[in-house]
């Protein structure tokens, strides 16, 4: 399995819609077909329409804020030893994450599709707090469907949501986590598709919203590549890129633009959510070699059990929180691109500890599982290597977790 040059890799498909001929698909209810097929079309259209692009780049510069800081972590970097240790500082964004750029891109395309509905999932709350934004900014009406448990444990960004007049449903069936919004926003659709245009939140569903949300986010690494330039004068010889995966949305876009270096220079470094140590479950199927199975439309990396029924994930992180992955990081895997890797709980709590002690960042718990890796590595590396994590959320949506985790220890550091 390879990766093609001079080809976008959303673009790396077969007919079918599968990558590496086995990831993805279009796994989707004949109703389906033709919306599916509507969309498609368009998005074709819009991505290649300079006056849809001129578009796109007015809103990302005017209303997103790009581009986004890119720092050096100065005393982090000194207290570990090693190599350098910069970041992204992706939370910048407007509404503080990187899923507001998907968001973004799908207001704009349910406008140009004469939609006045647009309806969507989400974990940790951001997807859905940055859908509330995006919509309210054009005008439609919002859904969101997001799962009771994550409701309880995401209580700022709920609110945010609410503030953005878009209408929350909990949802209670299985593990009331993003699998579960997923799969009940989906069988929304399917009644609604008429009038309702479906945001996915990430790089996962049916094959056009992998590639609708993967050439959104990319938008995060055409800025990386150009500060590099800037800041260094040239791509170092040693990059180490490190990012959590989740469904995979920030990691693609933070990698997107430097997949035809060979990863002797650029290596590609995705940490998934290990859950607690004292538990079994997990969020992280790539690292621990989870079945293919089918998943929200696609062909993927799954977590299941014996009898193929997919397996309940843990993790402190809501928004890693995923018992599958993007086909575009099965891909990855398999083409031996990227490697990946994953931080537990407690990995991750520690590093949001060290990185708040000595930066003035706030990393939210999905890129903290990100900087658990960079913190491991860094100091069993040489100083001329570079490695820069991507802060793709703040803290402000954990800090009712932060504060029952860590207790004195977050009030004496916020």
């Amino acid at each position: 399995m390879k990766i093609r040059k001079n080809i976008p890799l959303i673009d790396q498909h077969n007919q079918s819609g599968f990558w590496g001929g086995k990831f993805g698909g279009n796994f989707i209810p004949e109703t389906l077909k033709k919306p599916v097929e509507d969309l498609e079309i368009l998005f074709s259209k819009l991505r290649n329409n300079k006056n849809f692009i001129s578009e796109r780049d007015k809103y990302f510069k005017n209303w997103v804020g790009s581009p986004t800081r890119f720092i050096k972590l100065e005393n982090l970097t000194a207290h570990l030893g090693g190599a350098q240790i910069w970041s992204k500082i992706v939370s910048d964004a407007n509404g503080g994450a990187h899923k507001i750029y998907n968001a973004t891109i799908h207001c704009l395309i349910a406008k140009k599709a004469g939609k006045k509905y647009i309806v969507g999932d989400t974990g940790a709350g951001y997807a859905g707090k940055m859908l509330s934004m995006a919509a309210k900014k054009f005008g439609l009406k919002c859904k969101i469907f997001m799962g009771a448990k994550d409701i309880k444990r995401q209580g700022p960004n709920v609110r945010a949501m609410r503030k953005n007049l878009a209408e929350i449903v909990p949802v209670y069936t299985g593990s009331q986590t993003l699998v579960d919004a997923v799969s009940e926003c989906m069988r929304y659709w399917v009644s609604n598709c008429d009038t309702t245009h479906m945001c996915v939140g990430s790089t996962v569903g049916p094959n056009i919203f992998v590639k609708i949300c993967g050439w959104s986010t990319s938008q995060i690494s055409r800025e990386l590549y150009t500060q590099i330039k800037e800041v260094f004068g040239k791509i170092p010889k040693k990059l180490k890129l490190i990012n959590c995966v989740g469904g995979g949305s920030s990691s693609f876009g933070f990698w997107n633009e430097f997949m035809h270096y060979d990863k002797k220079q650029i290596e590609f470094i995705g940490v998934e959510a290990g859950g607690p140590k004292k538990s079994k479950r997990h969020a992280a199927p790539l690292t621990y070699g989870s079945k293919i199975g089918v998943l929200h439309g696609a062909m993927q990396y799954v977590n299941q059990d014996k009898m193929g029924q997919i397996e309940e994930t843990e993790s402190i992180s809501a928004g890693l929180d995923y018992p599958g992955v993007s086909p575009l990081h099965c891909f990855l895997k398999d083409a031996k691109r990227a490697r990946y890797t994953a931080a537990s709980d407690e990995e991750a709590l520690k590093a949001y500890q060290l990185v708040t002690k000595y930066e003035n960042l706030n990393p939210s718990l999905e890129p903290s599982h990100a900087f658990a890796e960079a913190i491991k590595i860094a100091p069993k590396l040489s100083r001329d290597t570079i490695i820069i994590v991507n802060s793709c959320g703040d803290a402000k949506k954990d800090r009712d977790i932060l504060r029952k985790k860590l207790g004195k220890k977050y009030e004496k550091s916020n």
